[in-house]
């Protein structure tokens, strides 16, 4: 064989890009790039969320030792007015307790009970849902007529309503059993948009080509609801879930407030305002003030990247 007519070695195929590459490249990370609302709500949730979760090693104090507390130190105000001192930078509360470092415990609490009670909402709604917009008939009509009289109450007073049954029926409970019972009484009320949302999806979705050859084939109806379907309506949901535990911190705080939230030991961003709003006329400013901030902060934050999440994935304003 002549050297021209040799075959060359063809080149070797260049590797897959990674799912890291694939999302710098994608047009959800650009849109973040080039939105300074995002960034900034993000830097403001991120920092929010790392104060909360490492609170035991970047808060100066334990708030919630005993031992630690000093009464001689009670209501004193911010370090930079008069009679405030350096080691309490935002004052302390009635019982002498650092505000910044109880804002970090209380922030804890807030998230976590928000991010639960969201969780399991969203499950329980993706679940009705799906079945509810696949299944069809009397499956679905029910399911409904069931998210019409949840619709008809408001969350709020679902809550109280739910929470206040399970601290009567429990009065001597666990810190962790009223912890589930807030969970679940937020989550109660949060399941129907969910629901209403993936159902809505789900009737569109069922009527495609690639769910119709998967009858076709002999696919089981709960391998096409869950392999197939499932993946195709979680985006408007990731939506929903960033806004909702916005929404959910808000009522563990109004609960908390209410004094039917988390324990008194374990006080919340909520019990934190509700302590400082018995002393606020008194002039004690600065121990409901600055749990509102925070909460403020963590809600609006969340709400902003949740805006920026539905903008970003929705393709008709690419």
């Amino acid at each position: 064989m002549a050297p021209s007519e040799q075959a060359t070695p063809s080149a070797a195929p260049a590797a897959a890009p990674s799912a890291l590459r694939r999302f710098l490249d994608g047009d959800v990370w650009y849109s973040f790039k080039t939105s300074p609302v995002a960034m900034l709500a993000a830097a403001i949730a991120f920092l929010c969320i790392f104060c909360a979760v490492f609170a035991p090693w970047v808060a100066p104090h334990n708030p919630f030792d005993l031992a630690s507390l000093n009464l001689t130190d009670a209501r004193l105000p911010p370090a930079w007015t008069e009679g405030g001192q350096r080691q309490y930078l935002l004052g302390t509360d009635d019982q002498g307790r650092d505000i910044l470092s109880a804002l970090f415990y209380g922030a804890r609490i807030s998230l976590a009970v928000g991010l639960a009670s969201v969780v399991l909402s969203m499950i329980v709604g993706v679940g009705l849902g799906l079945l509810s917009g696949f299944a069809g008939g009397k499956i679905d009509a029910f399911i409904m007529r069931v998210c019409d009289v949840m619709l008809s109450f408001p969350s709020i007073l679902i809550a109280l309503l739910i929470d206040g049954v399970g601290r009567a029926m429990f009065p001597n409970a666990h810190d962790t059993l009223a912890f589930g019972v807030l969970i679940f009484a937020i989550a109660l009320g949060g399941w129907v948009q969910y629901a209403r949302t993936v159902r809505g999806s789900t009737m569109v979705e069922r009527n495609k080509e690639y769910v119709q050859a998967a009858r076709v084939i002999g696919v089981a109806p709960w391998r096409i609801m869950f392999r197939h379907v499932l993946p195709n309506v979680l985006g408007p949901v990731l939506v929903l879930a960033t806004i909702q535990v916005a929404a959910a911190i808000l009522t563990e705080a109004t609960l908390s407030f209410l004094g039917v939230g988390v324990p008194p030991t374990s006080p919340s961003l909520g019990t934190l305002i509700r302590i400082g709003n018995d002393t606020l006329f008194s002039g004690d400013w600065w121990i409901t003030i600055f749990p509102g901030i925070m909460l403020v902060m963590i809600a609006l934050s969340v709400n902003l990247l949740g805006d920026w999440l539905r903008d970003a994935l929705n393709p008709r304003l690419r």
